[in-house]
């Protein structure tokens, strides 16, 4: 399954011995400079370094990542497509007429919409750090020390593991659904359609009562048992993401005039 696909990476690359913490604080600090930078000089910065990071440090195939990372920059081209010719403001860059209806690209919205690519280039960048280079239970662990409320981390935990499941329901039931030809025409599609939609709600709750179960017959009290187990954090590696962080900050704020158009 997916799940232990990529936890399966997270557990095996190359900054597997490196403290999560400091993973963590690398790669959501990364993101809050990303999402607080106002032109898409620093995101597209940080974009490129932590794909350089992921992949020749922590040893994750780059053929796994870049594909990974267009699920969600093809999201982001549609969006910015539509911001391009939504938002105005600026100089008139481009106008053209289609239909009799008239477009113009002008200098505000084509800025506005390379931010949003280059935020989301260098968020999902970011992200994607974290979570192939850092197991989910050491996150959970991670969110356990900040004395978060336990129910909050249980119901994290909970929702993980049943995202995974809910996708290895869909697969098998839309394979089962293509080889019996359910979706050979536009009337078959939509029934399949439906009928894969009511059979993955009677799956996720059978799921969900043999999950129930099973944490019954292990003596389950309300309360899900986390490592506490941290590794040796190195003053090299700190120093090493703080001034990586520092200059991010600095290029982000130097850069904070210098839109493109």
């Amino acid at each position: 399954m997916m799940e232990l696909y990529l936890d399966g990476y997270a557990q095996e690359n190359g900054l597997r011995e490196v403290d999560s913490r400091l993973k963590l604080l690398f790669g959501l600090g990364a993101i809050l400079i990303t999402l607080s930078s106002s032109t898409p000089w620093a995101p597209l910065f940080i974009a490129g370094s932590m794909a350089a990071v992921t992949i020749l440090l922590a040893k994750i195939p780059g053929r796994l990542y870049f594909s990974l990372l267009l699920i969600p920059l093809s999201f982001s081209v549609f969006s910015a497509i539509v911001i391009l010719f939504v938002s105005g403001g600026g100089a008139p860059l481009l106008t053209f007429s289609v239909a009799g209806a008239s477009f113009m690209v002008t200098t505000g919205s084509a800025n506005l919409a390379l931010l949003l690519l280059a935020r989301t280039f260098g968020g999902m960048c970011s992200l994607f750090f974290i979570a192939l280079s850092t197991p989910m239970i050491e996150i959970f662990s991670f969110m356990h020390s900040l004395h978060l409320p336990a129910v909050v981390i249980d119901l994290s935990m909970l929702i993980y593991h049943f995202i995974f499941v809910l996708i290895g329901e869909v697969i098998s039931i839309y394979n089962a659904q293509t080889i019996r030809h359910g979706y050979t025409s536009l009337k078959r599609s939509l029934r399949s359609l439906a009928m894969l939609g009511g059979m993955l709600f009677i799956r996720a709750w059978q799921q969900g009562e043999e999950l129930i179960m099973t944490m019954d017959a292990r003596c389950y009290d309300g309360k899900l048992e986390l490592p506490g187990e941290w590794k040796n954090i190195k003053p090299v590696t700190v120093a090493l993401i703080v001034s990586y962080l520092l200059l991010c900050s600095a290029l982000a704020y130097s850069s904070a005039s210098m839109a493109i158009f």
